[in-house]
């Protein structure tokens, strides 16, 4: 389906991990120490995914760039995949970090910047109550637990190669048609199917016969699917999700942790889509750890006449740090400050010339990929026909292929979002930095293509 030699990208490779070996010595050095004290000589085991031999060791990062302990310069296209969407240390937050941390991090009491966040929130994205946690993947958990709570009923409805973080209900997939355990599903508690109904993105039919069980608590979504490239919704299929699901009295969570890119209100604003919960993550407080899971009215008043006051601490949702005083004030400084309008006026058109740019490249050497987009964040597939659903968009994966994309742009200065082909702007990015993805796109198509 790529289009390129096999043989061709393996020779290649070889010739990338040794340029990289070469230009990475004090990398290498630290990667031989930590394999002593960290499995994998890696802090989280992912990070032994990147495409080069080992991983380069930052040593700063600012704005839309980072440097690594060998020196050298990187346009940084993956910003933390979304965590650093607002770029390295904006200014704004990193002022109102510091500032906070010496009046206290955590307390497990209320701050003032809460209330604002809570209101910022409610304005964006609609939903008029919030809570907060450190991770998507906690709202998402929470959010979950409350659906079953409220519903009565034990099941949730995901799309077929969707992405919610480590929500244990999510690690589900299609073979043949019959749902069970994604590959890589490390130690599930119980297999999927029990907890999880999978259908394919954009399949009207499936999804309401799935929903006609009537056991479904809630349909958790992305509102664009991001982490199996990008798969946008065919018309009418929000309109239909969100009517099937109210005929089914199923609550529908809406995910925007990644497609926060497509605005300053993510998809559900430009759209105008309507969840009874929405949960949001990642950016929000310019790279220090924070979720937030809004609520309906309706649901909110269901939510709260099921908890009771003396039980409140132990149902499953919270922690002790959420919602600390810490992650507030960046929460605050960065939907302020960084994550505004301004910056996506700079940000999305600075995506689109990136697309033009491989896009350009992809047709002048006649490689069958193609590119989609999504706000600020867009990313190339190797496939020549736009995916509808999940498993067209996993056929179109190449892990060979994928991974020399990756590295073949690390050794030009580029670094890319691990996993797939994603690249994610800064506000801070410039013309030039676009371009330098878009030379070493069209000298590795050159290459491949020769």
């Amino acid at each position: 389906m790529t289009g390129v030699d096999p043989a061709r990208v393996a020779q290649l490779m070889a010739r990338e991990e040794r340029r990289f070996i070469e230009a990475h010595p004090r990398s290498g050095a630290l990667f031989a120490r930590a394999r002593h004290s960290l499995l994998g000589g890696v802090p989280m085991n992912w990070m032994r995914k990147w495409p080069s031999p080992y991983p380069p060791f930052v040593a700063g990062a600012e704005g839309g760039h980072f440097s690594c302990v060998d020196g050298h310069d990187y346009v940084d296209l993956c910003l933390g995949d979304t965590g650093a969407m607002t770029g390295h240390a904006p200014p704004q937050a990193v002022k109102a970090i510091a500032d906070q941390a010496a009046r206290g991090s955590t307390l497990m009491l209320p701050t003032e910047d809460a209330i604002w966040v809570g209101e910022e929130l409610a304005r964006r994205f609609g939903l008029p109550f919030w809570q907060f946690t450190l991770t998507a993947t906690d709202a998402n958990r929470f959010s979950i637990r409350l659906a079953r709570a409220i519903t009565g009923r034990h099941k949730i409805l995901v799309f077929n190669w969707c992405y919610h973080g480590s929500v244990d209900e999510a690690f589900i997939t299609l073979r043949d048609g019959v749902a069970g355990p994604r590959d890589g599903n490390i130690g599930p508690p119980v297999d999927p199917s029990v907890t999880t109904r999978v259908v394919e993105w954009n399949d009207i039919p499936a999804l309401e016969e799935a929903l006609a069980h009537g056991d479904v608590a809630a349909v958790l979504a992305e509102p664009v699917m991001t982490n199996i490239g990008i798969v946008h919704p065919e018309p009418g299929f929000h309109d239909a999700l969100r009517r099937l699901t109210r005929e089914a009295g199923t609550l529908l969570i809406i995910d925007e942790t990644h497609t926060i890119c497509a605005g300053p209100g993510g998809y559900t604003r430009e759209q105008g889509l309507e969840p009874d919960i929405f949960v949001i993550g990642k950016p929000i407080a310019g790279g220090l750890p924070a979720g937030a899971y809004g609520f309906t009215e309706a649901v909110a008043e269901r939510v709260a006449a099921h908890i009771t006051l003396e039980l409140a601490d132990v149902g499953g949702i919270g922690g002790t740090l959420a919602g600390n005083a810490l992650s507030l004030a960046a929460m605050r400084a960065t939907l302020s400050s960084v994550l505004t309008d301004d910056a996506y006026a700079r940000t999305i058109p600075l995506a689109e010339r990136w697309t033009r740019g491989v896009e350009t490249a992809i047709a002048e050497f006649g490689l069958p990929w193609q590119v989609t987009r999504l706000g600020c964040r867009a990313e190339y597939m190797f496939g020549p026909d736009r995916p509808r659903n999940g498993s067209e968009a996993a056929a179109m994966d190449d892990f060979a292929v994928q991974r020399l994309t990756h590295l073949y742009a690390l050794n030009r200065g580029v670094l890319l979002t691990p996993f797939h082909n994603m690249a994610l702007v800064a506000p801070q990015a410039t013309e030039a930095d676009i371009d330098r993805h878009t030379a070493a796109f069209r000298e590795m198509a050159a290459e491949l293509t020769a």
